[in-house]
């Protein structure tokens, strides 16, 4: 079957409806989601039983990035800075020089033990080295997996910003490959000017994004998500545009942004949630739909030997260097090890050769969708056994929320008070979002003139109003009062 303008809708919701009942069904029985995505989409390709016509790198390598756009986003907007910053040093450790190591590890390996040129070989390890934002994130939420010692937001600070680097790496050996004569010096320079342009300019964006967001005043709330999305894809493409990593950019500026106070920051979280979710089958089943079965079979066997290679040996040896000056329990490194997962940014990654029709680049292709699968097969469907094995799992009962799941969920406080507003107090005349309200505290209700008013981020306090205020603890209620009454 050709796709065509007329029908690409309709197969793209049947595979979408197909995937989610599926998902729904096999989840039970321990299969990573994202597996089964994959699996869907060769099915419905050319070499499966949809016979689906699909082979366009350039179409899948442009679904690739815009989805990686909402799924970086997402990560970032649900990444808790206060949980960060006890491990932001192991965390961009890991996702920079544990990147460069993973690459340089296993590019050595593969230029062994195949005809590969060394340039090759460091392409095909660059373009597995980092661990997938969409995997790990989606497997370690799906699975509601609660980790010891701020495991978990390292692992999900490390997916969400090592893509930059794997990506940097990828482009870099790609460049060496084709032009082998480049000069180190220029690459030395791609390298430092996209990762400190992507930095700063995420940064930046981040700041402009929040005063855009509460300074606009839109009627719709509904409108809001929107143009977040614009503000995101702005984000990528100006960061790209001028020569930094818009990968980067986009997550800096989503965690900025997920710990500030914006205005329908709910709607907002809501939103990016769904579409995180979209955007990791859309990715999945397009990659699934470009890879032909009957063209990796042959490279069984030199996969299987890189793919143990890269779990047993390259990831664990890249942990343990980067965390040696760290205080750190052995069991926690190897559990760190052993999440080392790969999906679909590798193979997105890999579409780069492809288009740039370099001589291995069908076989590097096909070795990395492998590598994938089995990452996911074998270590996401292992996750919470090693996590106990190691003994570095929390107990059910010990599990917590995080403040963005409660904002999320709604979940309700345990108390309420009321707060009267004097015309002394400095949150007279302002709008909610601009108070340095707590996040554990929620304003339900405003009463004002023997009217209730529902507040909204821009809802202004004025004189004699009444705050119905609910909150976990005093402890909570004595910041609210700190907030409303001084600046």
């Amino acid at each position: 079957m050709n796709l065509t303008i007329e029908n690409i809708l309709l197969v793209g919701s049947l595979l979408l409806i197909i995937s989610i009942i599926a998902g729904k069904t096999t989840y039970k029985f321990g299969v990573p989601v994202l597996l089964l995505f994959l699996g869907i989409g060769m099915l419905a390709g050319s070499d499966g039983i949809g016979g689906i016509n699909f082979d366009n790198p350039k179409i899948a390598q442009f679904i690739g990035i815009v989805s990686l756009n909402f799924i970086l986003f997402s990560g970032g907007l649900d990444t808790n800075w206060s949980s960060v910053k006890p491990i932001l040093k192991e965390g961009m450790i890991l996702s920079t020089l544990g990147v460069l190591l993973t690459a340089l590890s296993l590019g050595t390996f593969v230029y062994f033990v195949t005809d590969f040129t060394i340039y090759e070989s460091m392409l095909l390890g660059s373009i597995v080295s980092s661990t997938d934002v969409a995997a790990v994130f989606s497997i370690l939420r799906s699975k509601s997996l609660a980790l010891k010692s701020n495991l978990r937001p390292t692992l999900e600070l490390e997916s969400g910003s090592n893509d930059p680097m794997a990506y940097v790496l990828t482009i870099v050996f790609l460049t060496l490959v084709i032009n082998q004569d480049q000069n180190f010096s220029s690459v030395i320079f791609l390298f430092l000017k996209q990762m400190v342009f992507g930095g700063i300019l995420g940064f930046g964006f981040g700041k402009v994004s929040k005063i855009i967001i509460n300074r606009i005043n839109l009627d719709f709330q509904g409108l809001y998500p929107v143009l977040v999305i614009a503000l995101m894809f702005i984000t990528f493409s100006a960061t790209d545009f001028i020569g930094g990593n818009g990968f980067l950019a986009i997550y800096i500026c989503a965690v900025y942004l997920g710990n500030q106070d914006l205005i329908q920051k709910k709607t907002i979280l809501k939103m990016y949630d769904g579409l995180a979710w979209l955007m990791q089958i859309v990715l999945f089943l397009t990659l699934g739909l470009l890879v032909f079965p009957s063209q990796i079979i042959p490279h069984f066997g030199i996969g299987i030997l890189i793919s143990l290679f890269l779990i047993i040996v390259a990831r664990p040896v890249s942990v343990f260097l980067s965390l040696l000056f760290f205080k750190m329990k052995l069991r926690r490194r190897l559990y760190i090890s052993w999440v080392g997962l790969r999906g679909a940014v590798p193979i997105v990654f890999a579409t780069y050769p492809l288009l740039a029709g370099i001589d291995k680049a069908n076989m590097i292709f096909n070795i990395v969708f492998f590598i994938s699968v089995t990452s996911i097969l074998i270590q996401g469907t292992t996750l919470s056994i090693v996590a106990k094995w190691l003994r570095v799992a929390l107990p059910e009962e010990a599990k917590k929320i995080s403040e963005t799941d409660k904002l999320i969920l709604e979940l309700p406080k345990s108390s309420l008070q009321e707060f009267e507003i004097p015309p002394d107090f400095f949150a007279v005349n302002k709008r909610i979002v601009d108070l340095d309200f707590p996040t554990s505290a929620f304003i339900i209700m405003i009463k004002r003139n023997g009217k209730f008013i529902r507040p909204g981020g821009s809802t202004k306090i004025e004189v004699n109003d009444t705050l119905m205020i609910i909150a976990d603890d005093q402890n909570d209620f004595n910041k609210v009062t700190d907030s409303l009454q001084f600046k």
